[in-house]
């Protein structure tokens, strides 16, 4: 296993030594086993495996949908976990601090695209003009503002795909983790996605961690960790340029 270093510079998201069990005794299933993984600001990793392997777990644990067993999570220049939660208020962290983006988009079907992005931030409480204009900058980086007042079921596959990156920028967060993000989508509307991560990941220093299974886009990492049996080992990705 790779050793794990410091960061050199505050951001980012460091793992170290994390453990998941599910269950007690002798029905116990170790879905984690002392993980190390480390991304810097304005980096993209992926994170590739076969299916059970642990890469859902540990994406659950690092947005803090489920509690490790142990070990110890920090990001940014805050530890949020180590040897229990460190954070209080977990729903303020999971809305504040990390972007989601998921294989599908769960967009909101009642809400235009422009209210599909500006409601995180509203509920952060920005105000609505605010959080709109802040919507529309996002939408206009990704080439999707002429769709601004569309409503979801109006959008294409990579449309919907591109709004929910938005979504997952609006409050600005210094972590996005994407779950299959390019699992439907062609070749073309894949890589663009993966694109639209690097050029955003280096342009607000965000680090991202993306789970995939995509042969298309794995080569586009310039680092990866394959996690095996709850294991993680990172090797340098070709890092073909997008």
């Amino acid at each position: 296993m790779t050793p794990m270093n410091k960061p050199t510079a505050p951001g980012g998201i460091l793992i170290e030594g994390l453990r998941k069990v599910y269950g007690s005794g002798d029905t116990a299933v170790e879905a984690l086993k002392h993980v190390n993984m480390q991304v810097a600001p304005g980096e993209v990793v992926g994170l590739v495996g076969p299916s059970g392997s642990g890469q859902s777990t540990l994406l659950k644990c690092l947005g803090a949908i489920i509690e490790p067993s142990s070990g110890k999570m920090t990001l940014g220049t805050d530890v949020i976990y180590d040897n229990g939660w460190k954070v209080k208020d977990l729903r303020a962290l999971r809305r504040d601090r990390i972007g989601f983006v998921f294989q599908a988009p769960y967009l909101i079907p009642f809400l235009d695209v422009t209210d599909n992005v500006a409601l995180l931030p509203m509920l952060a409480g920005m105000p609505n003009a605010k959080a709109r204009e802040r919507a529309l900058e996002l939408l206009t980086a990704l080439d999707v503002q002429h769709r601004a007042k569309a409503e979801p079921s109006q959008l294409s596959g990579g449309e919907q795909q591109r709004v929910s990156i938005a979504r997952a920028l609006a409050n600005k967060p210094p972590v996005i983790l994407a779950d299959e993000p390019t699992a439907p989508l062609d070749s073309e509307r894949a890589l663009g996605v993966m694109r639209i991560l690097n050029q955003m990941a280096q342009h607000a220093q965000t680090a991202i961690i993306v789970v995939t299974h995509d042969e298309k886009i794995i080569p586009t990492f310039k680092r990866i960790y394959h996690i095996r049996d709850g294991q993680t080992v990172e090797e340098k990705g070709e890092g073909r340029s997008l």
